[in-house]
């Protein structure tokens, strides 16, 4: 049959990345706890076009990942990335997996059990035989307003934050390291289940511990750069504020480390 995709482009122009989003899939990721835990990714794959060629041929994106497995790694990224630039005929090929990881927290005082889904993501990108990895993880925590603290005979004014980290490093590191890294970060953990005890406590530690945006933010990028696994990393604070109608934001990069 006709391999359409291989005409000539109308528009001679090269395409940075070109293939399909918002694939559903079950992915099997390493667990700290119990080894493995099974959760449900959103996938996205590309690769680059030459401007030589009118298409990509999109059904090979899905028979990669058909022949893939369900184990996500590094390694198997490498496998994933190297397959999708061999049946595409690419020089560059890409894959981001967002799924929820979930740990079974226990909450300050009464010890009550619920598990929090935490949003992250790994991504790959391959290029010249050698893969791109990074590991992102998004984290609630809470944080007091430290001059709303000062300047208030009664109370002060708090709100849910969102320390999101992307990480770069040698060997192998666990989501959990991240994770606590940035609930360290805040003025308290968020949790999932807490009775009235527990809300006591939060309540007392956070207001005991008020932090700006830009606290949490440089007790994150500290907490990354002591790590000693972790090569580069990014980490974006949002506080979600209580009494304005914006949020506040404050964002670290780090310079890359050799690996």
């Amino acid at each position: 049959m006709e391999d359409v995709q291989k005409h000539p482009a109308s528009v001679p122009m090269p395409i940075d990345r070109v293939g399909v989003k918002d694939l559903r899939l079950p992915v099997v990721v390493r667990d700290r706890e119990s080894g493995t835990q099974h959760t449900v990714a959103r996938v996205d794959l590309s690769v680059d076009l030459p401007a030589a060629f009118k298409g990509t041929h999109m059904s090979r994106f899905v028979e990669a990942l058909e022949n893939w497995g369900e184990q996500l790694s590094r390694s198997s990224m490498e496998k994933l990335l190297s397959d999708m630039a061999l049946r595409l005929e690419a020089r560059r090929s890409f894959a981001r997996f967002d799924f929820l990881y979930f740990l079974r927290q226990s909450s300050p005082v009464s010890r009550a059990k619920g598990l929090m889904g935490y949003p992250c993501s790994v991504v790959g990108a391959w290029e010249n035989g050698k893969l791109d990895f990074t590991l992102g993880v998004d984290v609630p925590v809470m944080t007091v307003c430290p001059c709303s603290k000062a300047i208030s005979d009664e109370g002060a004014h708090s709100q849910r934050a969102s320390v999101r980290i992307l990480a770069k490093f040698k060997g192998f590191l666990w989501l959990e390291d991240l994770i606590e890294i940035a609930e360290r970060s805040g003025s308290s953990r968020v949790y999932t289940l807490l009775k009235r005890e527990d809300e006591k406590y939060v309540t007392e530690t956070a207001f005991a511990n008020p932090a700006f945006v830009e606290d949490v933010v440089r007790a994150a990028a500290k907490g990354l750069s002591e790590h000693p696994r972790i090569t580069w990393y990014r980490v974006e604070v949002e506080a979600f504020e209580s009494i304005h109608g914006h949020s506040a934001q404050a964002t670290i990069e780090s310079p890359a480390r050799k690996e």
